[in-house]
């Protein structure tokens, strides 16, 4: 009988942020150091290198009989629940040679909320410093998430605030989203600079940097510069925090195990959530094999690999002498090609969909004060 051998695989989003992509990968070193011996690789859905099959194959190629494969990822939704488990499902079918076993997000956990509320007193602590410090009942705490269509994912980011602000003490609490959901950063940070406190702290609960918190600080300056009276306070995201990395090797032992359990109880593809009960039973497949791996090379783009997404903007396309291609949208059907490759290597893929390719619509998606107003705001 051949003997077990492990390894470990780090299961990412990917980002057109090329400092996003360091960052991640900092945090499969961080758990590299801590499992020597142990072959620990990392990959990613979409907009960069390397993709999970290829972290997959890398591990086979040590001689891996059995992967214990964690989301990198702060909460179980679509991607989590969806897109990685089709694609590790779809490996596994044409690697019988090994054995595949997913562990579960990284949640609301103690830990977790203990490295926020460290990222969140830094931030204060900075900006007391030669200031006159702000008490925290006359200071409001603003946690941002990363938005989805599953409203299970969204609520414990309101869970997470929860916890913060009742275990730091402060005056007020308020959840906003960078996306899908809502309401979003700057109807959020509106509403809350109109309750009266002195002092906004904007913490973005996120693993790492990228497109989305750098939008997160783009719309905290444009609040805060209508309301000058008020001091707003960017926190600084989670990143490889040594209690993230803490978490994250409480996933692979979990899954190591065999406990590794995903909340199932408030699913909206197992049961009957309030709102989305269209979607019970929807099936396990991946969205993103049609920008798997596509990042490379946007280290040579203009915004010298901390992107923006400015290169989504027309007028920035024409300025640096770009072709602009409008992002596709899902919930049709397309035959189109991606031709959006900035001059650097960025070659997306012409790709001809003849099969159901759709998302199911998010049922609030005209919410005023959700994904619409961001375009009204542009």
């Amino acid at each position: 009988m051949t003997q077990e051998k492990i390894g470990i695989m780090v299961c990412g989003h990917g980002s057109r942020n090329q400092n996003a992509a360091r960052e991640f990968a900092k945090v499969a070193a961080g758990l590299k150091a801590r499992y020597q011996g142990t072959p620990v690789e990392y990959g990613y859905l979409e907009f960069c290198n390397p993709v999970i099959h290829s972290g997959l194959d890398r591990l086979r190629e040590q001689g891996v009989t059995r992967v214990l494969a964690v989301p990198g990822m702060l909460f179980a939704a679509g991607h989590a629940k969806n897109d990685i488990p089709s694609v590790l499902n779809t490996y596994q079918a044409a690697h019988r040679d090994i054995r595949i076993d997913y562990g579960r997000e990284l949640g609301v956990d103690l830990k977790m909320i203990r490295a926020a509320s460290e990222r969140i007193q830094e931030a204060i602590e900075a900006a007391d410093k030669g200031n006159e410090s702000i008490p925290r009942h006359e200071t409001l705490l603003m946690v941002v998430g990363r938005g989805a269509s599953d409203p299970d994912a969204n609520s414990n980011v309101a869970k997470v605030m929860r916890m913060l602000w009742e275990g730091m003490g402060f005056g007020w609490g308020e959840t906003c989203y960078s996306g899908v959901t809502f309401p979003l950063v700057e109807p959020g940070l509106r509403h809350a600079a109109k309750l009266g406190y002195r002092r906004i702290v904007v913490f973005p609960y996120f693993l790492f940097t990228g497109v989305l918190v750098k939008r997160i600080y783009s719309y905290t300056d444009v609040v805060a510069a209508d309301y000058p009276e008020i001091e707003f306070v960017k926190a600084d995201y989670l990143n490889d925090h040594r209690l993230v990395l803490d978490t994250f090797e409480d996933r692979v032992e979990e899954t190591r195990a065999g406990q590794a359990v995903m909340n199932c109880q408030m699913c909206k593809y197992r049961e009957q959530v309030l709102g989305f009960e269209a979607e019970v039973g929807a099936a396990q497949e991946s969205h993103h094999h049609h920008v798997e791996g596509i990042g490379g090379g946007l280290e040579n783009c203009p915004c010298d690999g901390d992107c923006d997404a400015s290169c989504r903007d027309e007028d920035f396309c024409r300025k640096h002498g770009l072709p602009f291609t409008p992002l596709h949208n899902h919930a049709h059907d397309h035959d189109h090609a991606h031709d959006h490759d900035h001059g650097h290597g960025h070659h997306h893929h012409h790709h001809d969909h003849d099969h159901d390719h759709r998302h199911h619509p998010y049922p609030h998606a005209d919410h005023p004060l959700g994904p619409k107003s961001m375009v009204r705001g542009k």
